[in-house]
């Protein structure tokens, strides 16, 4: 019999999911963002290397602000709260 694939509850929190599953779902919902709301590419790289460089990131969230941060890094108006870099200029 053919194992159906595992729906993500909307109502679940994170530590109730599998992680690679979490993530999966995380990285396909910033490949098909909106074109307006999503940063170019080279931002995005530029971005991520930022946090990547920083102290405050552990398990790809931002143990300051809580965020995931290649989901705001995706985020064309969004900005490092803490002014590590800044929202996309158009």
């Amino acid at each position: 019999m053919e194992e159906k694939p595992r729906r993500m509850c909307r109502k679940c929190l994170t530590a109730d999911m599998d992680e690679k599953e979490y993530f999966e779902n995380l990285h396909a919902y910033i490949a098909n963002m909106d074109e307006d709301i999503k940063a170019q590419q080279s931002l995005y790289e530029e971005r991520l290397a930022v946090c990547k460089s920083c102290n405050l990131l552990a398990d790809g969230m931002c143990r300051a602000c809580g965020c995931y941060v290649e989901l705001r890094a995706a985020m064309r108006k969004k900005a490092c709260p803490y002014g590590k870099w800044q929202l996309e200029k158009i």
